[in-house]
């Protein structure tokens, strides 16, 4: 359903979850319409950095070194990553939304933007109370950083056109499934996200029960519309 929200700048954060190169430029981890996606990050970015609102990156760079490789993990033929690994210029984060100076960048060997332990403690020691989510994969990266949000008492605002991922349906319904079980939280676009950084009172999507939608094939891309 939908109803009127409005966040307190001093209680909320931003997170852009694995917007890097790798996304745009390797053709098997291409996110759909990334130009888009990395636009309405760049808009939220700004208005973020004009409060000034806590603003925080996650980059996906698997380094066995940290974290030696898990038993089913998929390799490249020589051992190394098979994806996002460390050593490739690739991995960095866009330069339309590269971090500023005091700008915290959490490296991760995992999906989840809490999983190296460094985020929680941080947004707790800031009084967070609304964490503002954009990034890559809806299905993967994403879902897992609002799980773990979600698990850890922080409510999330879930901006759907600046999160993307291999195809509209794969981000779609990941978005669907993400507002199914958004419990405390809301589900926005770019343009009432920044307004809400803003200050304004906006009306938004929240779940007024566990699994409110119940999505087909047929309609999911009409009711993805809809949130």
């Amino acid at each position: 359903m939908r109803q009127q929200l409005s966040l307190d700048p001093r209680r909320t954060a931003l997170i852009l979850v694995d917007l890097q190169e790798e996304q745009r430029q390797v053709r098997h981890y291409a996110v759909e319409n990334f130009a888009a996606v990395l636009a309405n990050a760049q808009l939220l970015l700004s208005r973020a950095r004009n409060q000034p609102m806590a603003t925080f990156y996650a980059a996906f760079k698997r380094d066995f070194k940290a974290v030696s490789p898990r038993p089913l993990e998929p390799l490249a033929p020589d051992g190394s990553p098979a994806f996002s690994d460390v050593r490739s210029p690739l991995t960095e984060i866009c330069a339309e939304v590269a971090p500023q100076a005091g700008e915290r960048v959490l490296f991760k060997n995992d999906a989840s933007a809490f999983s190296t332990g460094e985020l929680e403690p941080l947004l707790r020691q800031a009084a967070v109370e609304w964490l503002i989510v954009a990034g890559v994969w809806t299905e993967a990266c994403v879902a897992a950083t609002v799980r773990d949000a979600i698990d850890g008492g922080i409510r999330v605002l879930l901006v759907k056109d600046a999160c993307g991922s291999g195809t509209k349906a794969m981000h779609q319904t990941g978005i669907l499934n993400l507002a199914n079980r958004l419990s405390g939280g809301a589900v926005a676009n770019t343009e009432a996200a920044c307004r809400l950084i803003a200050g304004s009172q906006v009306e938004v999507w929240v779940p007024e029960r566990p699994v409110p939608l119940l999505f087909s094939y047929a309609d999911a891309e009409r009711i993805y519309e809809t949130l």
